[in-house]
């Protein structure tokens, strides 16, 4: 305790002096707050008034503030809004510009704009509510789009379905523009200098090709400026846009098949053709420039457009077309009977198939039709051409062509090709050999080649083959139709013996004249007669077929005279002794051979000598031949007749009288050129058969029977037996009393012997047969 009070005083002693120390200051201090005292007062009124107007002055300035705060968020406030509407603006105005699109029908730009609307710009504003509204209507305007192109891809099918001919019959136009300038090129070409000098047929070809050509280049320079294609005549818009459209809307596999589907349809009604097509050309052409029209779309789908149509659906549509076009082709032109309706069918084949050619799809199978076709064409060139050649026979006078002048003459050297130095020689008036229907014949042959080479052209075949068609189907009318017209003429009962050898010398020249056809067709294909395989004309065998057949109906029309003749024979096979003469129906047929004969041996001495005398001798001597064994067959017959019981040695008599005038005619010699008794040896069996029965030599006879040498070596003992048996009766009969006289009963009795013998004879034969 003391320690700490002694601590305490201490402390007191230290802060006693500290005080000390300081005290003066503090006094100090004092006396200083006593002199600002008074400053302090001042200066508080002088702040208190100060404060006062400076409160009175705020007043304005915090209103002025609160003003100032105010427009600043206002201005914050605009700044946000005009930031904002800048964000939509552009919404907004992609929104206005889909809308006007879709008014404008720019379809595939208005699905590209709601495509931006969705993928940029929705997004930035995907708060507002106008934005979820816009949203909203993009999936309806889309199907809208849709359907508004898509009704307008089917009023594109329907019009291109109504002009398919138009684009169809365009592009066929051009095809047989360039095709025709190209094809008269080269017959130009070939014409000039591929000619065949050895016929003079070739100027008349060239000054074909020339007009043709010339024509050909006046129409394209007519149609120059007028050349069209498939854009010009059709919008393909609405396709492409209804292709974008739904490409972009990712469904282009269901416009693909929709497209297909649809031209599919329309290609069957394309296919279907008219009842009538087949009646007149212009339904084939309406037919054909459909189809065309048709695959010229595709191909311009297929080339402008990506996978709406491929070259495999091109290629499959084309097949089943082609299928249906052959098929239609074959049945209606089957009930074609016109060439010039078939020639025409086949030029528009060519143009299709040329035209669809040039487009890139197969037509082979259209040009192996066009030689089925061909082949009808030719049934149809050849029904016409037996018109044309029935008329020419029927207006034929059948009588040389008379020549009063040189330019008669060229006239029908022009049209026939006849050569012959005697005629040239001749002067006028004179006639040429045959008759006016061979220069006809002729020029209607050469007409049936050009009309035949007209089907053949452009159907891309080699000079070979088109000269091989053209041989082919002249031989065809060679040996069908003109040989049948030929044959036909000569059956008629109207064409006299005459006439007929007249036709004989017309079938003569025909035949001559083939070479030259065969060097017209030569020079209209440039291939030459001795190429390999190269088809010869059957002129030589129809000609020579048509001469036998009109020879054989001059033997037939001869022997139906003699028939007739014979058919007035009336002989009285009863009576006892011959008139002393030749019956009157013989004498009568004579002089009718004879007159005939004389015809086939004095035709014209102004035609060509050499062959009438050629023609007619070999004819004449023929018929004078078969006449005689006609007439003398016929005469056997009347003597061996069943219907005729009996016969008189009278009778006999008065035969063998006429048998005898038949000799002397023969040996006349009515036609000349026969050698010795040639002609007679067609009475010798009658003549030994009378002899036999005139001297009753029958003991001859039958020693000698089958001896080579027999004076009897012609009687068949059948034909003596039978009218040995006809004497027999009518000698029973008209000798009721031969038993009493010695020389009847000897007489009978030789006979019975006789009929015995030659029955052994006859017996004997049959055994032997």
């Amino acid at each position: 305790m003391e320690k700490l009070d002694a601590c305490i005083r201490n402390h007191d002693k230290e802060i006693e002096k500290m005080c000390n120390f300081h005290h003066q200051g503090f006094v100090d201090a004092i006396t200083e707050l006593l002199k600002v005292r008074a400053d302090a007062e001042k200066l508080k009124v002088q702040v208190t008034d100060t404060n006062r107007r400076f409160q009175d002055a705020g007043k304005e300035v915090i209103v002025q503030t609160e003003d100032i705060i105010r427009c600043r968020i206002q201005q914050r406030n605009i700044t946000t809004v005009v930031e904002k509407l800048q964000l939509c603006l552009p919404v907004l105005e992609m929104y206005s510009k889909l809308k006007e699109q879709v008014s404008m029908k720019r379809y595939y730009s208005a699905l590209k704009t709601m495509e931006q609307l969705e993928n940029v710009y929705f997004p930035r504003v995907s708060q507002y509510r106008f934005c979820q509204l816009m949203i909203d209507t993009l999936p309806k305007l889309r199907e809208d789009i849709k359907e508004i192109s898509m009704s307008d891809l089917k009023d594109f099918l329907e019009s291109i379905r109504k002009h398919s001919d138009k684009i169809g019959e365009t592009a066929m136009k051009q095809a047989q523009q360039q095709k025709s300038f190209s094809v008269i090129l080269q017959k130009q070409n070939n014409a000039r200098f591929g000619k065949n000098t050895h016929v003079d047929n070739d100027s008349i070809l060239e000054e074909k090709n020339d007009i043709v050509l010339k024509h050909v280049l006046e129409e394209e320079a007519e149609n120059e400026e007028e050349v069209l294609t498939v854009q010009d005549l059709v919008d393909f818009s609405p396709v492409y846009r209804c292709l974008h459209i739904y490409s972009a809307l990712g469904d282009e596999e269901t416009f693909e098949n929709y497209y297909r589907k649809q031209r599919k349809k329309q290609a069957r009604l394309v296919l279907q053709p008219q009842s009538s097509v087949h009646e007149t050309v212009d339904g084939y052409r309406r037919y054909f420039t459909q189809i065309v029209g048709f695959f010229v779309v595709e191909d311009h789908i297929l080339h402008v457009t990506q996978g709406l149509v491929t070259r495999a659906y091109t290629d499959e549509l084309w097949n089943m077309a082609l299928s249906k076009i052959i098929a239609v082709l074959r049945a209606h032109s089957s009930y074609c009977t016109d060439p010039d309706l078939v020639l025409e069918l086949k030029n528009l084949i060519v143009i299709f198939a040329d035209t669809l050619q040039g487009y890139g799809f197969q037509v082979n199978r259209l040009f192996d039709l066009l030689f089925e076709i061909r082949d009808q064409y030719n049934e149809t060139l050849l029904k016409k051409w037996a018109g044309i050649f029935r008329d020419i026979f029927e207006e034929d006078n059948y009588s040389p062509i008379p020549i009063g002048s040189e330019e008669e003459y060229k006239v029908v050297i022009s049209k026939f090709p006849f050569q012959d130095p005697d005629l040239e020689k001749q002067s006028f008036p004179k006639k040429f050999p045959m008759s006016q229907s061979v220069p006809l014949i002729y020029i209607q042959v050469k007409e049936f080649i050009y009309a035949s080479l007209k089907f053949s052209e452009s159907l891309h075949r080699s000079s070979t083959e088109i000269d091989d068609m053209l041989r082919k189907s002249t031989n065809l009318l060679l040996t069908r139709i003109l040989s049948s017209c030929l044959l036909n003429l000569i059956r008629k009962p109207h064409i006299g013996l005459t006439e007929l050898v007249q036709i004989i010398i017309n079938t003569t020249h025909l035949e001559q004249a083939c070479k030259y056809l065969e060097d017209f067709i030569t020079n209209i294909t440039n291939i030459s007669q001795e190429t390999a395989h190269t088809t010869r004309l059957y002129g030589l065998s129809t000609f020579k077929d048509a001469r036998h057949a009109a020879e054989g109906e001059i033997y037939t029309k001869l022997n139906q005279k003699i028939d007739e003749f014979v058919q007035l024979a009336d002989y009285d096979w009863t009576m006892a002794e011959s008139d002393g003469r030749a019956s009157g129906y013989l004498m009568d047929l004579i002089n009718f051979l004879r007159s005939i004969f004389q015809v086939f041996t004095h035709l014209p001495t102004k035609a060509n000598t050499n062959d009438y005398a050629a023609m007619s001798g070999k004819v004449a001597q023929t018929a004078c031949m078969s006449a005689c064994q006609h007439l003398s067959t016929s005469l056997m017959q009347m003597l061996l007749d069943s219907e005729l019981k009996q016969i008189s040695m009278g009778a006999v008599q008065q035969f063998n009288l006429d048998v005898i005038q038949c000799e002397l005619f023969a040996s006349s010699e009515p036609v000349p050129g026969f050698q010795g008794d040639t002609l007679q040896l067609a009475f010798i069996d009658l003549r030994q058969l009378l002899d036999l029965f005139m001297v009753w030599d029958w003991s001859t006879y039958l020693a000698d029977y089958g001896q080579p040498a027999s004076k009897y070596l012609r009687v068949n003992p059948h034909t003596a037996l039978t009218l040995l048996e006809k004497m027999k009766d009518t000698s029973k009969k008209n000798n009721i009393f031969a038993q009493f006289r010695k020389n009847d009963r000897d007489r009978q009795k030789l006979i019975e012997t006789v009929v015995k013998q030659l029955r052994g004879l006859v017996t004997g034969m049959s055994q032997h047969m």
